[in-house]
């Protein structure tokens, strides 16, 4: 049995504290959001190759129907959500890239389903069999960072795993989506977990969950049992990353570089392991997620289970649209999120959250020269130095950019959040990330 004790969180270096902001939606447990008439799906909802589309104008698709896929290892499919006919296959508004293709489905109503993915035992199938049905299945990291999950569990020749860390930590203020689905689908869970312990061949797995959020702490305490075990992490800003998440729990460090892998770990996020359980168990590919849609300008904040390709605008219409025009909104959390420029977006595998945010809240600040307080220096969670990234791109030093390590940094913003200054650090250092990958 699982001891919560608040004495003893585990946490990393630097970080910082943030204002939770999540009280609109935290208590409210997820509502199914009713696909609409019509739905946006983008081909490519990945980091990787890009899907090239099955489909064409005119023609008939079921629901879990494959819309696009790559031949490429690192890809990951796109699947129908509904039932209907494709009205196009062009390129549309996208909440990452901007513009992207996407196939535009007119929804039936019928739901008719295609047997895509057949329902499993998972002790009747190899790591291989499993790890195939994870790929069909298009699914993704649901953390935000969507990096397709069969290639995560595809380890090298030479490499090895010993343990699994299960992101529950959720640090990004206002989102509450992984916070609800580890409370309502605790057992699911649970089971993706086994079922990737399985695909690794390991016993150990840590579910790491912060010290805010005693919901998912107690719902897991309930049905855990060895070798399963549980962390409790310190409330801390950004303890989901990576690299932060394996040196608060298992005080492995990973290098300047290098890969969780290269130090024995992989993590996956709790709704990862969820899609998981539904794609094994039940069949289902990745055609829908938790989503938290919230803010004071919104009339209904909650916890929305929605159909990937539902655009912006058609949930705001559910949940009863604005009390107040925001000034600014944003596909993702306030910290890591990308601002949107139309409600034409749709929803992808990587939303965790819509943030809509009134102009009080979205005031910014002109930027003033560096007071030398170092405060980015030391919150970073990747012990960078924010400001001399900044001055050589500012200056142009382009060659001495890599002495800095810009490509380590996990643009988790805390940065620019604790600069008395107001510097844009956060965009400076992607900016020189940028510049790297140019000379590659």
């Amino acid at each position: 049995m699982y001891n919560y004790n608040p004495m003893l969180p585990k946490t990393f270096s630097g970080g910082v504290r943030l204002a939770e902001e999540k009280e609109l939606t935290v208590g409210k447990k997820t509502k199914i959001i009713p696909a609409p008439k019509e739905l946006v799906v983008p081909l490519s909802q990945h980091i990787g190759s890009p899907n090239e589309s099955l489909v064409k104008a005119g023609d008939t698709v079921r629901a879990g129907q494959a819309l696009g896929e790559s031949k490429a290892f690192v890809s990951a499919p796109v699947h129908s959500p509904v039932s209907g006919t494709v009205k196009s296959v062009d390129s549309f508004f996208h909440p990452v890239f901007g513009k992207s293709p996407a196939v535009t489905i007119e929804n039936d109503y019928r739901f008719e389903e295609t047997p895509l993915l057949a329902k499993n035992d998972p002790d009747r199938l190899s790591a291989e069999e499993l790890i195939g049905v994870i790929r069909r299945a298009g699914i993704v990291g649901m953390g935000g960072a969507a990096f397709p999950t069969h290639v995560k569990l595809k380890i090298p020749q030479g490499k090895s795993i010993d343990t699994l860390i299960v992101n529950g930590a959720e640090c990004e203020p206002y989102l509450t989506c992984d916070s609800r689905l580890m409370a309502e689908k605790t057992k699911e869970i649970v089971d993706g977990v086994n079922i990737l312990l399985r695909i690794l061949g390991i016993k150990n797995a840590v579910i790491a969950v912060e010290s805010n959020k005693l919901s998912a702490l107690f719902a897991f305490e309930k049905i855990i049992t060895p070798p399963l075990r549980m962390a409790v992490l310190k409330t801390k800003y950004p303890q989901g990353g990576e690299k932060q998440l394996i040196k608060a729990i298992l005080k492995r460090e990973v290098p300047p570089g290098k890969l969780p892998l290269d130090v024995g770990a992989l993590v996956q996020n709790v709704g990862t392991c969820f899609a998981v359980h539904n794609a094994v168990r039940g069949g289902m590919p990745l055609t829908e997620r938790c989503v938290t849609f919230t803010g004071n300008c919104l009339k209904e904040p909650g916890n929305y289970i929605v159909k990937i390709g539902t655009r912006i605008r058609d949930i705001i219409d559910y949940c009863g649209g604005f009390n107040e025009e925001p000034a600014k909104i944003i596909s993702g959390g306030p910290m890591m999120g990308v601002s949107q420029y139309t409600l034409l977006a749709p929803v992808v595998k990587g939303t965790t959250g819509i943030l809509f945010l009134s102009a009080k809240e979205a005031e910014t600040c002109e930027e003033m020269p560096c007071v030398k307080c170092a405060k980015c220096v030391d919150s970073c969670p990747l012990r960078l130095l924010p400001t001399d990234i900044m001055r050589m791109v500012k200056f142009s030093k382009w060659e001495h950019l890599k002495e800095f390590h810009p490509s380590d940094c996990i643009e988790c913003g805390t940065c620019s959040y604790v600069c008395p200054s107001r510097i844009p650090l956060t965009q400076y250092i992607k900016l020189a990330k940028i510049k790297e990958l140019s000379e590659k």
